[in-house]
């Protein structure tokens, strides 16, 4: 891995854009142990910049040290048990200034940026095919975080990834992954079928009402978690 990838990012850096973006990809999955000598081969890195990456995925709420077991990607128990509505709604918040800004703000698609969105859609529509629901919701998170993509900015999207990696997570709530799942691809392809014909404020409030729905559904999850 080298220093000057991805724009000159440090090996840190790039490490935990790799890492976040496994987890957004279900590559690593809630409750993964996250061993440091596995790690290593894993991501080709020293033991040094491996810890450092596992002590920042916890201060963004992807990881926890569990007594005894080590490092492990944050489980439905430990959500359930940390994770407040008022984090979740917080989430919503951050997603509904980027995304929705991203939208009003937008100059005309441009062809390769147009491609990507529809690179997402057309993954998440053969995943729902093939009823493979964790691929749908990784391939769902990609388009947004191309929506994200318009506002041209680097430090945008890092930060997105983050938000985008406690989302997935978050889907480990759901009982019935493909009933939760299931209603999202079509109302992403409206967003980009707004957008590509100009209509940036139609665009901007259907992002809206999908986020609103988004946000209650995951609220409902977490509320149905919790212990009585």
């Amino acid at each position: 891995m080298s220093g000057k990838d991805a724009g000159a990012l440090s090996l840190g850096a790039q490490l935990l854009l790799e890492m976040r973006e496994d987890i957004i990809g279900g590559r690593l999955l809630p409750g993964t142990a996250l061993v440091e000598a596995e790690l290593v081969k894993a991501y080709n890195a020293s033991r040094n910049t491996i810890r450092e990456a596992l002590h920042q995925l916890d201060r963004e709420g992807l990881a926890t040290y569990v007594r005894h077991k080590g490092v492990m990607v944050r489980h439905k128990g430990v959500m359930v048990r940390r994770l407040g509505l008022a984090e979740v709604r917080d989430l919503f918040t951050v997603r509904r200034t980027l995304e929705l800004q991203a939208i009003l703000t937008s100059r005309p698609l441009r062809e390769y940026q147009s491609d990507r969105m529809l690179d997402a859609l057309e993954a998440a529509e053969l995943a729902q095919s093939r009823e493979d629901w964790r691929a749908l919701g990784t391939h769902g998170l990609h388009f947004h975080q191309h929506i994200v993509g318009l506002l041209g900015s680097p430090l945008f999207d890092e930060f997105f990834a983050t938000v985008a990696a406690q989302i997935r997570l978050l889907f480990s709530l759901a009982p019935d992954e493909e009933h939760f799942q299931r209603p999202w691809v079509i109302r992403d392809r409206q967003i980009h079928d707004l957008l590509a014909a100009g209509q940036r404020q139609a665009a901007a409030e259907a992002m809206a009402s999908y986020l609103d729905d988004s946000e209650n559904r995951l609220l409902d999850l977490l509320s149905a978690a919790r212990p009585l």
